[in-house]
């Protein structure tokens, strides 16, 4: 066996001051360069999808009752029969129970569902539910009100959608899959790359088997729980087999039965990998094996990883085009780093025929792994948060934060792995060059055993001292200190990675934080009024009798859609305050066939009248027509339009 430079981090020749100096100055360029291209500047992005306005809105307050309710997402939603139910304060259905129809207007994602006809006035609850473009379930619910509010029996839902038992059930499946998949294509990925004597090796045939079966029963159990985890939430609706039939048709459903097939293609590739490949003795055919084995095994874990990408995060937002295959290379920089360690762990701990070359292969293609990492992790944490308040005020900027922090500590400790392995490359190198025994490093020869006449004994004999031998090399390779430093560092990494993966997984089912600031932002614009600034208005009337001529000046205050402030002075020819019998006052929105909204003051003293609590149920140019009485026979009424919220 013959030593070359450590492929991952500094060559033996660096001294050891400038070892750690190298590793320190990478790590920091690493992070540096994550947040720095991490908040840069970006356009908008979305990725769950969020209720951005409804009409009416919520909590407002409108005088005739719609003749439909809107909602407005921020993106694509797939809905069906019963997404949206419209609650009347009794609890019973004020919506036909039609499906929504699509309202989409260019970019705008809106949903609508009519009313029955002639509802009472009074408090409505509107319930919605839907499915994401990035397959996560979103619900939610809000009120208004016809007339005036109300007492209500509706007991508005604060359960978000895909929770319960269900959502628990299905986390841990999505969870499975994604260990399955590492240790399936990261263990197959370390056989053929690093170790090809490994394929005989039971352990490592035993990982890849499990991480296939773990992520086929895991994809079979999100398959038919996916009815029930975005809708009904029941676990009894796993067999409903209409629901099923429903899911087969929407973009994850696909997703799911085409990573089956595909698995069912693996089991192929596993049969051959640890069957006629382990078996083949001829170096040249073997070598043609590999390839085709590489070939195939390639084309089908990047297929299993697309499955994701084609259903989640990627597929919608902004630049779907570039995600979708940036996150085919992430997912394969995962499971090939990861479940490299995994079945490095397992050689180590598990065979003692491991060489260190193949330990110094999988350095090698671990740190081309973090370099692909690095590059498709900046693109998506741009594309997912892109500011510093998302990044540290969102849930998921703050997971996000706890993954990167996981994947330097990842990189540390593989340094210190890399350290281990450049010692043990030295100490076999010197032991070879110095003429030591082959056997400490590679195997303990056995002499043949025969009994005869009985060739069963000696069979059992020859088993005896064969488990004997590996026993004893076994021993010789656990004595190696440098050997046992390896194995502890590699477990450290495997342990930083089990939490690293379960960090992961809780993201891919996370609002990203720039489409949760988005839809706070939308939700504040929609609640909040577009101007604070009270309404005066100054109004010259004549009712054609004696003393009938005046002005009408009126404050609206705040000025805004909601409740306001009402006040009204009635002022004579001569500036002085007048007194009247009556003062009416009505709103109307003549764009909105709202209207008109009666208003009658009360008389405060002479010439001032007021009212509180006046409702503007939305924005708009609203006309005002005030009726001023002088007489029992004389009035007149005057109008003017003015913007209100």
């Amino acid at each position: 066996m013959t030593a070359t430079a450590p492929p991952f981090g500094p060559t033996p020749s660096m001294s050891p001051m400038r070892r750690p100096l190298a590793a320190a100055a990478l790590l920091a360029v690493f992070v540096g360069t994550v947040f720095g291209l991490l908040l840069g500047g970006a356009g908008p992005a979305s990725a769950h999808a969020a209720l951005t306005g409804s009409d009416p809105q919520d909590g407002a307050v409108v005088a005739t009752a719609p003749k439909e309710v809107t909602l407005t997402f921020s993106e694509q939603v797939a809905m069906g029969d019963g997404s949206v139910r419209v609650l009347d304060p009794s609890g019973k259905r004020a919506d036909t129970g039609a499906e929504p129809r699509d309202l989409h207007i260019a970019s705008t994602v809106k949903y609508g569902v009519p009313l029955h006809a002639g509802l009472p006035d009074g408090t409505y609850t509107v319930a919605w539910q839907a499915v994401s473009a990035d397959s996560h379930p979103v619900s939610g619910a809000f009120t208004f009100s016809i007339g005036a509010p109300s007492k209500t029996t509706v007991v508005v839902p604060t359960d978000q959608a895909g929770g319960g038992l269900v959502g628990t059930l299905y986390g841990i499946a999505r969870y499975a899959a994604y260990a399955g998949f590492i240790l399936l294509a990261g263990g197959a990925a370390f056989v053929l790359a690093c170790w090809q004597r490994g394929a005989s090796a039971r352990p490592l045939q035993h990982l890849v088997v499990r991480g296939w079966m773990t992520l086929t029963t895991a994809t079979l159990v999100m398959l038919l729980l996916r009815n029930p985890y975005t809708g009904s939430g029941k676990l009894a609706d796993i067999f409903d087999l209409d629901g099923l039939k429903a899911v087969l048709d929407t973009k994850p459903g696909a997703a799911l039965v085409s990573r089956l097939l595909l698995l069912g293609a693996s089991a192929l590739f596993i049969a051959v990998l640890f069957g006629a490949y382990a078996k083949r003795e001829d170096e040249r055919e073997k070598k043609d094996l590999t390839f085709g084995l590489a070939i195939g095994g390639a084309v089908i874990a990047a297929g299993i990883a697309g499955t994701w990408a084609l259903a989640e995060h990627a597929s919608t937002g902004i630049q779907p085009g570039i995600a979708m295959p940036v996150d085919v290379l992430h997912l394969l920089a995962v499971a090939t780093w990861l479940g490299g360690l995994a079945a490095l762990l397992v050689a180590l701990y598990r065979t003692p025929d491991i060489e260190v070359t193949a330990v110094r292969r999988f350095s090698r293609i671990a740190f081309g792994s973090v370099l692909v990492l690095t590059a498709t992790g900046l693109y998506q944490s741009w594309r997912q948060v892109g500011s510093w308040s998302a990044l540290t005020g969102t849930r998921y900027g703050q997971l996000l934060l706890v993954k990167v922090g996981l994947v330097a500590l990842l990189v540390g400790v593989a340094w210190i792995s890399r350290r281990w392995t450049a010692r043990l490359a030295a100490d076999t190198t010197e032991a070879l060059g110095a003429g030591a025994d082959a056997d400490t490093t590679t195997s303990v020869e056995t002499e043949p055993v025969t009994v005869p006449g009985d060739p069963a004994r000696a069979a059992q004999l020859a088993r005896q001292k064969a488990a004997v031998a590996t026993a004893t090399k076994k021993r010789i390779r656990d004595a190696d200190p440098d050997r046992s430093g390896l194995r502890r560092s590699v477990l450290a990494e495997v342990g930083v990675s089990v939490v690293l993966l379960a960090v992961t997984t809780v993201l891919t089912s996370t609002e990203p934080g720039r489409t949760e600031e988005e839809a706070a932002r939308a939700s504040t614009a929609a609640s909040a009024p577009t101007t604070a600034e009270p309404i005066a208005v100054s109004l010259p009337f004549d009712t054609g009798g004696r003393n009938g001529k005046g002005t009408v000046r009126m404050d609206i205050d705040p000025g805004r859609t909601g409740a306001n402030g009402l006040h009204i002075w009635i002022d004579g020819p001569d500036g002085q305050p007048m007194d009247v019998p009556e003062v009416k006052l009505a709103f109307t929105l003549a764009s909105k066939d709202i209207g008109p909204l009666p208003v009658v003051p009360d008389r405060l003293t002479e010439g001032h009248w007021t009212a509180s609590g006046v409702q503007i149920p939305m924005a708009g140019n609203w006309k005002m027509a005030v009726t001023v009485r002088t007489s029992d026979i004389d009035q007149t009424t005057v109008a003017k339009n003015v913007k209100i919220g």
